[in-house]
């Protein structure tokens, strides 16, 4: 069976109960979406604040090709596997982007029989909190071109209006477009352009925040504009930030569903890791520490981007420390690394693999060595993987001192991870993690660019040309204490998608920085990454349908 049809076999046990059974929660403090969906109430997550946390444990990956990797089915799998050991353990994830669904993935809670459910509502509406965070971005943008209009009262130049809107699709048609045309009822004409929900920085602001009133706190920072004079325009000024939070009110409370196995997982917040930081919201993150011994959650695409943005910008900002980290792998992967065309991954080649294990290296060498975190190497098997393949990716490792475990959660579900489950719980036991931060806080803007590029990537210089480094100059002067996000394709540690394994001493040239003000960080936008995504030749969009019964197909 294929991973919808699994999905849609389970039987799912109602969400109040089991929650109540599994954690404790009381029923009353808990807000029902149908039978499997539900929120819990912030003031009884903030009655958890004299509990004691529970050993956080971070999933990353390679980098990602079209292979797959399977950090989310690894991430389920743990948590199941932990479970079954004895662990009360539960799983943070990220929310899917109906862009990727309906683009290139077909879907994002997991795979086989190691998935968050309901399948079909996670990864389509779930609770309508992706469409709380597009309404109050794109409500900014209308308070934006209403107060030019009725007369500009605090001289915003049109030419530099920064705040663009936001959809959450794939729709390369809306990167550039004019606005305001058709007379002065209409407002101005001026350059516009949408980006996708998920690298929204009210998405950044909505997974960082802690509480309502910071959250209020933070949307009232957004520097949406410059008047002529060069003075910053925010969110507050314009008065936006109070409406902003009611529409995000009940989106930011955390939502709880369950794994196949009836475990819980908190599902909140989605910004990507190629183009945002790439991590669930602090809140759920914090609050699954409070109610559980173990706490399994990943950060976006391979641990260049997920794993930096997880340490330097969620960590840096929240106090969260990791435990433990997982390297997630498939040795199909690891060949496509190594050059191997994608129709020949199911066959033995010991030569490609060896060459593409260049890739997992480097991001364990990051995870260890930069970050400083713990880790453990999973092989997310498959039925071909052979003997010798395995033998030697544990043997390239073996300098790295790291334990390299197979798992077959996706085919078993969590008996299939119990191994990799065992040597995390041993590796946090023995091996204490001291986290390190790529770069320190007084650093500058452009030093600490370099060191994601150089430390992180591999690369021997960054170049960006001189109306970027007049921008990153006069960010430096009001800014300059913020962290970095460095938005860059995901395929590569350089921003040449095509370069795969571990290229070393290319450049990386920083095309554009934006100003996140209210997210506190300062977006490095490198290569030709996209912050409006387009849909591939053959979109999922074309395979997803409804049958004569009404059930959903085509997610995947």
């Amino acid at each position: 069976m294929n991973d919808i049809e699994i999905a849609q076999e389970a039987k799912m046990e109602k969400i109040i109960p089991l929650v109540n059974a599994k954690i404790g929660i009381p029923e009353d403090t808990m807000e029902p979406y149908g039978n499997y969906k539900a929120k819990v109430a912030l003031d009884y997550l903030e009655s958890l604040a004299g509990e004691n946390d529970g050993k956080l444990i971070l999933v990353t990956a390679i980098s990602p090709t079209p292979a797959g990797e399977g950090k989310t089915t690894t991430s389920v799998g743990l948590t199941d596997a932990l479970n079954k050991i004895g662990k009360k353990a539960m799983v943070c994830l990220r929310e899917p982007s109906l862009g990727p669904c309906f683009g290139m993935k077909g879907g994002a809670a997991g795979g086989g029989y190691a998935q968050v459910v309901p399948m079909e509502d996670i990864n389509l509406h779930f609770t309508g909190d992706f469409h709380a965070v597009a309404l109050a971005h794109n409500l900014l943008s209308a308070l934006i071109d209403n107060h030019i209009h009725h007369g500009n009262a605090l001289g915003i130049d049109q030419r530099k209006v920064s705040w663009r809107r936001v959809v959450d699709m794939n729709d390369r048609a809306l990167r550039e477009i004019t606005a305001g045309l058709g007379g002065p009822n209409n407002g101005f004409p001026r350059t516009e352009g949408f980006d996708i929900v998920v690298a929204s920085e009210v998405m950044a602001i909505f997974c960082l925040a802690t509480s309502l009133a910071e959250l209020k706190e933070r949307l009232g920072n957004i520097v949406v504009a410059h008047t002529r004079a060069n003075e910053p325009v925010t969110a507050r000024q314009l008065e936006a930030n109070g409406a902003m939070t009611v529409l995000l009110k009940d989106a930011f409370k955390p939502n709880l569903v369950q794994t196949l196995e009836g475990n819980l997982a908190f599902i909140h917040g989605g910004p990507f890791a190629n183009i945002a930081h790439g991590c669930n919201t602090v809140v759920a993150t914090k609050a699954a520490l409070k109610l559980a011994d173990y706490v399994v959650t990943e950060a976006g695409f391979g641990a260049d981007l997920g794993a930096e943005k997880f340490v330097d910008i969620k960590c840096r900002k929240s106090g969260l420390r990791p435990d433990a980290s997982v390297v997630v792998a498939t040795l199909k992967a690891i060949k496509f690394h190594g050059g191997v065309a994608l129709n020949d991954l199911a066959k033995e080649n010991l030569a490609a693999l060896e060459k593409g294990l260049e890739n997992l290296v480097q991001h364990v060498r990051n995870v260890r060595e930069c970050f400083g975190v713990s880790t453990v190497v999973a092989i997310n098997k498959f039925s071909f993987d052979t003997v010798a393949e395995i033998a030697l990716v544990k043997n390239k490792l073996a300098h790295l001192d790291v334990q390299v475990v197979e798992s077959d959660h996706w085919a078993r579900g969590g008996i299939g991870a119990v191994d990799l489950a065992e040597t995390v719980v041993k590796t946090i036991d023995e091996k204490p993690t001291e986290l390190q931060f790529t770069y320190g806080d007084s650093s500058t803007l452009v030093e600490k660019m370099e060191a994601v590029a150089i430390k992180i990537y591999g690369a021997k210089a960054v170049t960006f040309d001189t109306k970027v480094g007049k921008k990153i100059a006069k960010l430096q002067e009001d800014y300059g204490h913020y962290p970095v996000c460095v938005a860059k394709t995901p395929y590569s540690f350089s921003t040449d998608a095509s370069r795969l394994g571990a290229p070393k001493g290319h450049i990386v040239k920083v095309r554009e920085v934006r100003l996140a003000a209210g997210a506190e960080f300062i977006v490095f936008i490198c290569g030709d990454v996209m912050t409006m995504p387009g849909l591939p030749r053959l979109p999922a969009a074309n395979r997803i349908d409804l049958d004569e019964s009404g059930k959903v197909m085509g997610l995947f």
